[in-house]
């Protein structure tokens, strides 16, 4: 309803300084960012908040994120700030991956460049205007093997990234992969803190008046405890959004029999994805509607279970929690080979793999032995119990995330004879009031070999 106009205005009431930008800051594009930086209406749905949105206090960075047009960064790379006289830099910029993590329309017209190379090339100018200390703000992370406060193992991007550095840099604070850590990485402490707001990351640098650099730096990563007492201006700002999104959140969707979970089994497939799935596909089967015959959806686009309460009740609010973007539905014509190759691309990112969640009817099977590329078994890609065959052509729904090639998925972009629909998260309440009480589907519509 808001768009994310009641986030901007609690971070900054909270007092944050300085955000580098991420991937879903992209979410609904370069110029819708731009307003929550710096304020105003929201073009189409205008005013809807309880007060004037006069945009976000704290600045946002974004040294690697360029517009193509204009020849320069959509947000300053850095910012200064000085510590008893010694100056700081905080570089702020998110994942070179942005352009397969958000849809197309998103990032138009801008260019993601590499996150090590930018850094170093900023290095000379800080140096110049007399800055030592360099600290790396990036929306992009890794996966330790320890405790949330240690770091004995870690793998992923921010590894590389990091050992790519300049040595100026002193401290880098990552995120993206939703993880906690305090690392050293190439000799540097490398932070992330977790995801949903569990943990604040407290980093201490000593700075020398002399050098002006820093000489030490620890962090510790500290739980938020649910007994802090609550803050009264955050809660007055919270109050008074809800007081206008009630009626909608409110309003009752149906029933569930048990939770319905979205964490996935060993083959990718989860509760709560089969029946979004199954959701996409009832509106969208009629012919009027677009004639689907199958309906995939993304896991990340499943963002939370819905939980049975003790009555089993479900509202729109707990609908929309799990299917938070918004999307909108689109139903194309793929052929048998062209389902076949996207399906390959669910290991576009090995270390990602991303299993679509797949309609009743419709099913696959994969051979975790096989190379990229090879991995489902053209064979056991079925709908209703007869064998996809390549060369035929099949209505098929996905949301407008994944027609624009998001998550790496560029078969999508080439389906023909595009119709949208309704959106994602009506899709699930329609689904929800039909089909009262909702009870988890049969599953065992993909399976995994070896």
């Amino acid at each position: 309803m808001f768009h994310d106009e009641p986030t901007i205005e609690s971070l900054s009431m909270m007092g944050l300084a300085i955000s580098s930008v991420g991937n879903h800051e992209f979410d609904e594009g370069k110029d819708e960012l731009l307003r929550m930086q710096n304020g105003g209406c929201h073009p189409t749905d205008k005013c809807q908040g309880p007060h004037p949105f006069t945009g976000a206090k704290f600045r946002y960075l974004a040294a690697s994120t360029f517009d193509k047009a204009a020849g320069k960064t959509v947000f300053p790379p850095y910012e200064i700030k000085t510590f008893d006289g010694i100056p700081v830099a905080f570089i702020g910029l998110t994942l070179k991956n942005t352009p397969n993590l958000v849809s197309p329309s998103g990032v138009a017209g801008l260019e993601f460049r590499d996150e090590a190379a930018t850094v170093n090339a900023l290095v000379p100018e800080l140096k110049a205007k007399g800055v030592e200390a360099i600290v790396v703000l990036i929306h992009e992370g890794g996966f330790p093997t320890g405790d949330y406060n240690d770091c004995p193992g870690i793998s992923g991007p921010i590894v590389d990234i990091v050992k790519k550095f300049d040595r100026a840099v002193d401290l880098v604070i990552s995120g993206h992969t939703h993880q906690a850590y305090v690392c050293e990485i190439d000799g540097r402490l490398v932070t992330s803190g977790d995801k949903y707001g569990t943990l604040v990351t407290a980093i201490d640098l000593q700075l020398d008046p002399a050098t002006k650099d820093v000489i030490s730096a620890k962090a510790d990563n500290t739980i938020v405890r649910l007994n802090t007492p609550k803050d009264p201006e955050q809660s007055a700002l919270l109050e008074a959004y809800d007081r206008l999104a009630a009626p909608i959140a409110n309003r009752a969707a149906g029933a569930v029999t048990e939770t319905l979970s979205r964490t996935p089994n060993e083959s990718g497939e989860s509760v709560l994805g089969d029946i979004v799935a199954d959701a996409q596909l009832a509106a969208t089967s009629a012919e009027a509607n677009g004639g689907a015959v199958i309906a995939f959806t993304n896991p990340g686009g499943v963002r939370t279970d819905i939980v049975r309460r003790e009555d089993g009740a479900v509202t729109y609010a707990d609908i929309f929690a799990s299917q938070p973007f918004r999307n909108q539905l689109v139903t194309m014509t793929l052929t048998g080979q062209q389902l076949k190759d996207m399906l390959e691309q669910q290991w576009t990112d090995p270390k990602r793999p991303r299993i679509l969640q797949v309609s009743k009817g419709f099913s696959f099977t994969w051979d975790a032995s096989k190379p990229d590329g090879s991995r489902i078994v053209t064979e056991k890609m079925a709908l209703d119990g007869k064998t996809i065959d390549l060369a035929a052509s099949y209505r098929v729904t996905v949301n407008n995330y994944l027609a624009d090639g998001g998550d790496g998925f560029t078969v999508f972009t080439h389906g023909t004879a595009q119709r949208f629909g309704i959106y994602d998260v009506d899709a699930l309440y329609a689904f929800f009031q039909a089909n009262n009480p909702v009870s988890p589907a049969a599953g065992h519509r993909i399976l995994r070999i070896n």
